[in-house]
């Protein structure tokens, strides 16, 4: 188990690289325009609860969350290889309404 400030570092350290990876090399049209708001990982580092949101709104939670979940094991992977952790946590995907309010 890390501590809970190790486990805020390496959330926002996965934050600022899964923003870069969503601008710059993922290409799949129903990931254009979003954002990540926040990621937290849990002490055990084995899951990151990445929350994401849309500029239109939730009209696109859908469509954001299903091509997420198709490009999780590639933006892992890539994380994984940037970050270096002995185990890397498994990728869930939250939407975040907040921004909408």
């Amino acid at each position: 188990m890390v501590s809970l400030s190790r486990a805020g570092r390496i959330g926002k350290r996965m934050r600022e690289l899964l923003s870069e990876m969503l601008l710059f090399r993922v290409t799949d049209p129903r990931l254009s325009g979003i954002f990540v708001t926040d990621v937290n990982v849990d002490r055990e580092l084995s899951v990151a609860s990445i929350f994401v949101s849309a500029l239109e709104g939730v009209e696109r939670e859908r469509e954001v969350l299903a091509g997420l979940k198709h490009a999780s094991s590639f933006l892992r992977s890539e994380l994984a290889r940037e970050m270096d952790l002995r185990t890397f946590p498994r990728l869930r995907f939250v939407w975040d309404p907040t921004p909408e309010r």
